[in-house]
């Protein structure tokens, strides 16, 4: 054994080999050429990192078409059911609409019955007093013109206006045409006649009817009449003065009532007596609607004839009762 070998420890028989000494690569001259095989570009694309350092599951991937906008989802979003809530908050909201329409609704409908049928009445009016005045200044001989009680009057022609209404206590500018008939084509123009009733200044029952609240409100103040206050009504050439009675009037007929709009008597040739009763003076009564914007009663004012009658050629400007306002 060398001396070399004594240093190296021993092989048995089936160990393997030593390997060689690598050979060191040899130098290459300035004139070879060096071939480097050539690696294809393979494009890479970047990793994206996961949301806020949480694993990425691969199930969760989804469809790469898809999106996570809810605007471009295939699948729409399920409709949420609607609950007893949902459906009592619509049915409210639905009341409160209808009743804020409906208010609007009467709100017009108080505006037209209280200023629009006004403003039409009042220039109906107009027309008929200009009708009226020129019928009488012409000097018609037209026998459906009421005249003296004992003229012969003859039968008057619904619509027809045939004297004036004055109330001081409503204010000297207080004047309406009296107009033949109670029906509501005659009340919207002005104060009606009842047919059956007196004529002005007759013995019987003189009886008006009128709108209280609307189609000009003839009679929208008649509860401020008082006891004596005077009520002046104008033919073609007279003046009749009633007075409203006195609350202990021996006849026992009321100054004011209120009764059902069944009750006629108040009407009849003496009031609050029968309809085909004998008449116990010269009376008139005005009728309207009560309470205001109401139908349910009506109020009765009575009054009494004051005096004789008062010819227009003594009194061309009225009798001094129309200053008593």
């Amino acid at each position: 054994m060398d001396d070399e070998d004594a240093g190296r420890p021993r092989r048995g028989r089936h160990a393997p080999e030593e390997p060689a000494d690598p050979q060191l690569p040899q130098p290459v001259g300035a004139d070879a050429t060096v071939r480097q095989a050539r690696v294809p570009d393979v494009p890479r694309e970047p990793l994206a990192a996961p949301a806020h350092d949480e694993p990425v599951d691969p199930d969760d991937q989804g469809d790469p078409g898809t999106t996570d906008d809810p605007g471009t989802t295939d699948d729409a979003a399920p409709r949420r059911t609607r609950t007893r809530g949902d459906l009592v908050r619509t049915g409210v909201r639905g009341v409160g609409q209808l009743l804020v329409t409906a208010g609007l609704v009467v709100l017009l409908f108080v505006v037209y019955e209280v200023w629009i049928t006004d403003l039409t009445s009042d220039r109906k009016q107009d027309a008929l007093s200009q009708d009226l005045r020129a019928d009488w200044d012409t000097g018609s001989d037209d026998p459906t013109v009421p005249t003296l009680p004992g003229g012969g009057i003859s039968e008057v022609p619904l619509g027809e206006g045939f004297a004036f209404i004055r109330i001081p206590r409503f204010g000297p500018d207080y004047v309406k045409v009296i107009l033949e008939g109670t029906d509501e084509q005659e009340l919207v123009e002005g104060p009606g006649h009842y047919v059956d009733s007196a004529m002005p200044g007759e013995q019987g029952n003189f009886a008006l009817a009128g709108h209280r609240v609307g189609k000009g409100s003839p009679f929208l103040d008649l509860d401020q009449l008082q006891s004596g206050d005077p009520i002046v009504i104008e033919t073609e050439d007279t003046w009749y003065v009633y007075r409203v009675l006195a609350e202990d009037d021996p006849s026992g007929i009321p100054a004011q009532q209120i009764v059902l709009p069944t009750d006629v008597s108040v009407i009849a040739p003496t009031p609050n007596g029968a309809l085909d009763g004998p008449a116990s003076g010269a009376y008139l009564t005005l009728t309207t609607c009560h309470p205001k914007f109401s139908a349910r009663e009506r109020l009765i004012v009575h009054a009494v004839l004051d005096g004789d009658p008062i010819p227009k050629a003594d009194a061309p400007d009225g009798p001094p009762a129309l200053s008593e306002g």
